[in-house]
């Protein structure tokens, strides 16, 4: 899950560049580089995953309320606006949205459950706290499976193939040839097969999140997807995982604690 985050941070001085930055040559953290929402948000996630202990209701429950807890702990981490007030609404409901958002947080699904069915199972409950589209949903099923399959000794053509017949992606396309049309956007189904094919394309996990962010658009929220998968299929260096901890602040590397000795036991 830490490479979802780091994602988010490699991604963050290019969600919003005027130029559309099109290139794998940048410096991969800099001072510019900070967490955002979709930090957030995964944090939160995980939390609820872990509270609700598989139960679907219950994970409803938690997944909400630990989202609106954190989502307000950091109200200027950079949320959309139906987000934003779904965070302050009195009795808050889900919204029919198809944003990537749903995407984005969903990594934890990926690493605390046995089998891919209970995978897709917590990952639906994720989005459905805000995102029912049924695309919202998919592209959280999506981006949980494909972590899945990938930290269980899945190949990248296995991956692949689970996700065009699952969910009816398009995944042939290159990263060169979606680089030159593509641009800032907001939904599932133009983020999330996206950011798949950055992982597949890669030759490491770095060379991942390089090439999640040279395709330009909502680069954080790429990198954030492409960064949870990668991690899961090649591991991630130590340096670059001391180096994103020292980047949060002190509640939300706990909430990672805690999540990774949730991951420990489990194992």
């Amino acid at each position: 899950m830490l490479g979802a985050i780091l994602g988010d941070m490699v991604g963050s001085p290019y969600e919003f560049d005027r130029n559309n930055h099109k290139s794998k040559d940048f410096p991969l953290l800099s001072e510019r580089s900070h967490f955002t929402d979709d930090t957030v948000m995964t944090l939160a996630v995980a939390r609820g995953l872990m509270a609700g202990q598989g139960d679907a209701q219950k994970t409803f429950a938690e997944v909400r309320y630990e989202m609106r807890r954190l989502g307000n702990v950091y109200p200027d981490a950079g949320y959309g606006g139906m987000f934003r007030r779904w965070l302050c609404a009195e009795h808050p409901q889900p919204y029919g949205s198809f944003g990537n958002g749903s995407a984005m947080r969903v990594a934890a699904a990926g690493w605390l459950f046995d089998t891919l069915d209970k995978t897709l199972e917590m990952a639906k409950v994720t989005a459905e706290v805000t995102h029912n589209h049924p695309e919202g949903i998919k592209g959280a099923q999506a981006t949980a499976a494909a972590i899945f399959l990938a930290r269980t000794g899945h190949s990248k053509p296995e991956i692949r193939q689970y996700v065009e017949q699952t969910f009816g992606y398009d995944l042939s396309r290159t990263c060169d040839e979606i680089r030159p049309g593509y641009r800032h956007v907001e939904t599932c189904q133009q983020t999330v097969p996206e950011a798949i094919i950055a992982f597949l394309e890669s030759n490491s996990f770095e060379d991942a999140l390089r090439n999640a962010v040279s395709l330009g658009g909502d680069s954080d929220t790429l990198a954030c997807i492409t960064g949870g998968i990668a991690e899961a299929f090649y591991g991630m260096p130590q340096e670059l995982r001391a180096e994103t901890l020292k980047r949060l602040p002190e509640d939300l590397r706990a909430a990672y604690e805690l999540f990774r000795q949730n991951l420990e036991r489990r194992m």
